[in-house]
């Protein structure tokens, strides 16, 4: 407890110093109360617009199709579809998963320490609108289990603008919780958001679905605003990001008073409370527990601290996916001494519109990628052929490997993830991957265990897929083929003969499956490890099909067997009462299955969470 309170003091003194760089503390504070009754102030009389949204730009995942646009991000722009009806419709923007239960599969990645506990962002979308303006509101229209939202940003940016400015910034126009609506209603979502003093015409949205029932539906966005900008206090009381990194000797020996005397020269006045005689061992596991920025502010104060917010072993796992919007070529070049040790680091969203370039990537890769056994880079689009070529070359230990929704990547550059033969997770989901890449992959590693291809949809015969799978890759554990376009009967049969350790198999939306040629029945005699199947939107699954995963698949948790038709009652309770370890169990839109059924079902079997969906 003494150790921590003394950093904690530590933590006062720099944030003092920091500020008397700028003005003096009654200046600071003056400026604050400015800064407050600044936004407390009306604004001037003028007039507010309304708009919606224009264009959705970039965004994290979807339901929907890549070539539909039934539940895809795209349908945000423009003016609301559905509300103020609820239920489920395909007219609105929906993300991919919900709730807990992807985070509980076998093929999810570890989380990373040190992230901040107020950073609850899992997916985001970005959108566009026709005239920049000084927010005053923005609505958020939720059609169906609201409460996923938990920030908003406004960007500097005008997307439609000729001349992009030099420092794009982004600021946070309101953040909150992860949050559960009472009722699965719709709503009309309009927090109380701050000022910022620029005009833009580019929002994000950041959501976390872990809390939600179910899918939540977006409708529609709406941003408010002013032409003229608000009163602000001008003065700002400069705040210390993961962009200050460097590391001034002057002044880390000007504050080397404070924690760095010893007992000869000042032995009755020590004003670290002997900090420095505690073991090295355990500064460094009190300074884990900062998030980075807070480790790099720390290392700023004194040699001591310097030395231990600068050991590489304190750089083993990095995540900078919180601070996507200060991330820049100078961040990485600071954290490239401290990252020799590197072994699991997470970029995803980094680096959008310049802010990292691929030539500063591959510096960072070259200096810090010899040990790296993980490498997150999800929706990072300054990546480019040369990124991996540099991945490729140097992190030859690299195990997990994630690329999802990098689609802006060209098709011959998944080439090179070949190279990498130690992969066991790769997720190329939404990528421009083709088929000769992939084959290419899974001839050279075949140590995969995970895979996800989801909505990758250059891939023209995923058969032939399957095959190579089937012979290359036998301790695959999960597999991911949402929307693949041609998978057929044979080409399943010969992955799951060939893959009988499968825990996790999504085949969602695979329409080309027919269950009357026996494809369901085989794959659940093949697979006795089975813990996830999604057969969703497959019209012609069926009672036979669920009475062998009944038989033979016992270990079941999660059950997507959305739309059918054909399937019963009473071979839904079968399956209920055969599969004791079930979870997840999806029978929206089946036919057969009605409500009251299902509040009987979730009576009988109350650790199963029973999904239908409604329509209004």
């Amino acid at each position: 407890m003494f150790p921590m309170l003394t950093l904690l003091s530590m933590f006062y003194y720099i944030c003092l110093r920091r500020r008397s760089r700028s003005g003096t503390r009654s200046e600071a504070l003056g400026s604050r109360r400015a800064v407050e009754l600044g936004q407390r102030s009306a604004l001037p009389i003028t007039v507010e617009i309304e708009q919606y949204g224009k264009e959705v730009l970039d965004f994290s995942s979807h339901y929907g199709s890549e070539n539909s646009m039934s539940y895809t991000m795209w349908n945000l722009a423009g003016v609301p579809n559905v509300y103020p009806s609820s239920g489920d419709f395909t007219q609105t923007a929906v993300f991919r998963t919900y709730g807990s239960w992807w985070e509980q599969c076998t093929s999810t990645a570890s989380p990373f320490r040190r992230t901040p506990p107020n950073f609850h962002s899992l997916d985001y979308l970005e959108l566009a609108f026709e005239e920049p303006v000084y927010p005053t509101a923005v609505e958020v229209l939720e059609t169906y289990h609201p409460g996923a939202v938990v920030r908003i940003l406004a960007c500097s940016l005008n997307p439609f603008s000729q001349n992009p400015p030099a420092d794009v910034r982004w600021e946070v126009l309101w953040a909150g919780k992860p949050n559960k609506a009472l009722t699965p209603q719709a709503r009309q979502f309009s927090p109380s958001i701050r000022q910022i003093s620029f005009a833009s015409n580019l929002l994000r949205l950041e959501v976390n679905n872990t809390l939600l029932d179910y899918y939540t539906e977006l409708d529609a966005v709406i941003l408010r605003g002013v032409r003229e900008r608000p009163i602000l206090a001008l003065y700002k009381i400069p705040v210390i990001d993961i962009s200050d990194l460097s590391d001034s000797e002057e002044e880390i020996s000007d504050a080397g008073g404070l924690c760095c005397r010893s007992g000869g020269e000042n032995r009755h006045n020590l004003g670290n409370g002997y900090f420095e005689r505690l073991p090295y061992e355990l500064i460094q596991l009190i300074v884990s527990h900062l998030p980075v920025p807070d480790l790099c502010r720390l290392a700023q104060s004194c040699k001591l601290f310097h030395k231990h917010c600068c050991d590489p072993l304190q750089y083993i796992q990095l995540s900078l996916q919180p601070y996507w919007a200060q991330l820049t070529d100078a961040s990485l070049s600071h954290l490239q001494s401290r990252c020799t040790l590197l072994q699991r680091l997470n970029m995803s969203w980094t680096g959008n519109r310049g802010a990292v370039t691929a030539a500063g990537f591959c510096s960072f890769m070259k200096a810090c990628g010899l040990s790296l056994v993980c490498l997150e880079l999800s929706c990072c689009h300054f990546l480019t052929e040369a990124c991996l070529e540099v991945i490729a070359q140097t992190c030859q230990c690299l195990q997990e490997l994630n690329l999802a929704s990098c689609d802006r990547l060209q098709p011959q550059t998944f080439n090179l993830i070949a190279k990498l033969p130690n992969l066991r997770r790769l997720v190329l989901y939404r990528t421009k991957v083709e088929q000769s890449a992939i084959l290419s992959i899974l001839t050279f590693c075949p140590e995969l265990r995970h895979l996800n291809l989801g909505s990758c949809v250059m891939i023209e015969d995923y058969d032939v897929v399957a095959s190579m799978l089937s012979a290359r890759c036998r301790s695959l554990r999960s597999l991911d083929l949402w929307r693949c376009r041609n998978l057929s009967e044979r080409g399943l049969a010969e992955l799951v003969s060939g893959c009988r350790l499968l825990e996790e198999l999504d085949l969602g939306w695979c329409s080309t499956l027919q269950s009357s040629s026996g494809c369901f029945q085989h794959l659940a005699r093949s697979l006795p490890r089975l813990r996830k199947l999604f057969l969703t939107a497959n019209r012609t699954v069926c009672d036979s099909d669920l009475e062998e995963l009944a038989a033979n698949c016992s270990a079941l948790e999660h059950l997507d067997i959305l739309g059918t038709r054909m399937v019963s009652p009473v071979s839904l309770r079968k399956l209920l009462q055969c599969c004791p370890q079930l979870k997840l169990l999806d029978v929206s839109f089946c036919s057969q299955i009605d409500s009251r059924f299902v509040q009987e079902l979730s009576g009988l079997f109350p650790n199963v969470f029973i999904k239908k969906s409604f329509t209004q």
